[in-house]
């Protein structure tokens, strides 16, 4: 067989293996940048997506992106169960956030987030949310961003240790930027080699309730900065990563989407075929205690 023709065939099976794999989104928004919901059916469908969590913005926020709040994805989630899953979400300092909280986790769902607000990450309020959390014993995803939301990151250990019980799902730039042992917290977008041992690699490597959404480009860029550390990184982290898109293109594929440049990253960088199948929806099907596909 010539070498043309064992190209063309790999390259089909591999389509084939990847058409027939779920995959788990565990981070879209409705009205992500005034997208509508038919728009963002068809995105996750052309990025192949077999369901999708939705992550509702808090009453006084639209996450810095416009995002449908609560009811929002409840509607979407009841048009077509099928394909969406949601959480429940609310700014966590505000009076009566832990009522809005367990009236939508009461509703169905699945967890807390995104998380995407101005307080410190061990604050009496994340503190709250993690109470909520374990009661209805469902994840709390959050949004690392140096000094704009949750912050503190290193200080993050507390909470976990406080909160055993809690799955925690961490997401955004300063989250990813701390794979390095040498980030500087005002970089968001780091460009650098990685060296191994940062906050947030200790993270995962030593609280089994601490997890890590690859999504938006702060994921994609922790993959592509050092392709190297990122073969290593996703094999040793296998059990605690879950696949996002967080992307607010309409197409679903392309430069302008990230979420299908961040599989098509995973799928690359991964050592074998059993370490995508966990990022891409076996870690999520735990962590979301769902019914295995």
């Amino acid at each position: 067989m010539d070498l043309s023709r064992r190209t063309f065939l790999a390259s089909a099976t591999a389509a084939l293996l990847h058409a027939s794999e779920p995959v788990i989104d565990i981070h879209q928004h409705t009205n992500y940048a005034g997208r509508t919901d038919d728009e963002l059916i068809e995105h996750q469908r052309k990025m192949g997506v077999t369901r999708t969590v939705l992550l509702p913005a808090g009453s006084k926020y639209g996450l810095a992106v416009g995002a449908g709040g609560n009811e929002t994805v409840v509607a979407l989630a009841r048009r077509r169960p099928e394909l969406f899953l949601y959480f429940a979400n609310e700014v966590p300092d505000l009076p009566g956030a832990r009522q809005v909280l367990e009236k939508y986790l009461k509703l169905g769902a699945l967890g807390i987030g995104e998380q995407k607000f101005p307080v410190e990450c061990d604050s009496p309020a994340i503190h709250m949310v993690a109470e909520v959390a374990e009661s209805f014993r469902v994840p709390v995803l959050l949004h690392f961003q140096h000094a704009t939301y949750n912050m503190g990151i290193e200080r993050f250990h507390t909470v976990l240790e406080k909160h055993p019980r809690v799955t925690f799902i961490g997401h955004a730039q300063t989250w990813w930027g701390n794979i390095d042992r040498n980030h500087e917290q005002t970089v968001l977008y780091p460009k650098t080699k990685v060296t191994p041992g940062g906050i947030t690699d200790r993270l995962l490597a030593d609280y089994p309730n601490m997890y890590g959404d690859l999504s938006a480009g702060s994921g994609l860029n922790s993959l592509l900065r050092d392709e190297e550390h990122a073969r290593g990184f996703l094999e040793r982290h296998q059990e605690k990563l879950v696949y996002g898109s967080d992307c607010d293109d309409r197409v679903g594929e392309g430069a302008a989407c990230s979420g299908s440049q961040c599989l098509a990253a995973i799928r690359r960088l991964a050592p074998n075929a059993g370490v995508i199948s966990k990022i891409l929806h076996g870690n999520a099907t735990r962590v979301l205690r769902l019914q295995a596909a």
